[in-house]
């Protein structure tokens, strides 16, 4: 991992004092006017979108997607929408699934209950877009990253332990809502705390190098995908902050796993996603796995995985064995 001196470091920290300020200006007004203060919280994200993503993508604020059946989902509050989307449609707020490449819903304050509707509304928002087929990589995902943005938290007491209350708020939501991995949610970021981000393994069972009897007591006789919520997180009651390289943030996480996420639909942007993965802005994480058997997939995917068609340390390859 590069110095902790790298610029893009230095940049990520101040959109993160930039964000902290905007917290304390609009608190100052909340109370008096919840609504406004929500929709200045959206406006603050919105513009850290236009500023870290490639001006092609429009960056829009609320609205509703449309599926191609007619459906409308529930209101989100910033989207991003593909260099491709008609200028004619922009002001319409029923914004076209096949047109929409990131939703987010956006809190000043995240609290508990936050979190479970969050999860919900993702596995709702995945339902909007056709659920694509013929590689792991397009079965475990939806076409619409989905994420959370939010500047902070309620969890400030002494002695509390706000990680990891996000954690059991997101791991108990994931349970209870999520019924295949591509209504998982890409990313949760609490701008003062940390973020957590989607990860998936695509197959581990018997045949691969690293199976045993030890794996088959963890994932079973007949394997299992996996997927995890990935912490990275700057919270001094969590024993994996003290790890984090100085230039560490969560911003600088969640831009990074953005361009990330979206450079596997959009070859333009795989130089610079690259690059923000190798300046270490990510830092460490560590994630819980949730097992799910192979009828996850079609029998297309599971007869290439039987076939011995994933492969390793391929980035955006849509075979590669985690992503």
């Amino acid at each position: 991992m590069p110095g902790t001196n790298h610029e893009l470091a230095d940049f990520m920290r101040d959109a993160t004092l930039q964000m902290a300020s905007e917290y304390d200006r609009i608190q100052k007004r909340a109370a008096d006017d919840p609504g406004t203060a929500g929709d200045q919280g959206e406006e603050n994200w919105a513009t850290l979108l236009r500023r870290w993503l490639p001006p092609v993508y429009q960056v829009v604020t609320k609205g509703r997607i449309l599926s191609d059946e007619g459906t409308a989902g529930p209101q989100v509050d910033v989207l991003v929408l593909s260099p491709s989307y008609p200028q004619a449609l922009l002001d319409k707020k029923l914004y076209l699934a096949g047109g929409v490449l990131a939703t987010f819903e956006c809190k000043v304050t995240l609290k508990a209950a936050h979190v479970q509707d969050f999860i919900k509304h993702a596995a709702s928002i995945s339902r909007l877009a056709p659920r694509r087929m013929g590689s792991p990589f397009r079965e475990l995902n939806s076409p619409i990253v989905y994420g959370l943005l939010a500047h902070a938290h309620v969890w400030n007491m002494p002695n509390s332990t706000p990680s990891e209350n996000v954690e059991s708020s997101l791991l108990g939501a994931d349970e209870e809502f999520v019924t295949h991995p591509s209504e998982m949610p890409n990313l949760l970021c609490v701008a003062n705390l940390g973020t957590w981000t989607k990860s998936a393994s695509a197959w581990i069972g018997p045949g691969m190098a690293v199976w045993s009897k030890k794996m088959a007591d963890i994932f079973g006789k007949e394997g299992a995908v996996t997927t995890s919520y990935i912490r990275h997180t700057k919270d001094a009651s969590d024993k994996w902050a003290a790890d984090q390289p100085v230039g560490f943030t969560p911003i600088g996480v969640a831009i990074s796993q953005l361009l990330n996420r979206l450079a596997a639909d959009d070859d333009s942007l795989r130089r610079i996603a690259l690059y923000f993965m190798r300046a270490g802005l990510v830092g460490r994480g560590v994630g819980k796995q949730r097992l799910w058997p192979s009828a996850v997939y079609s029998p297309e995917v599971r007869a290439g995985i039987a076939a011995g068609r994933l492969v390793n340390g391929r980035l955006w390859d849509e075979w590669n064995i985690g992503f």
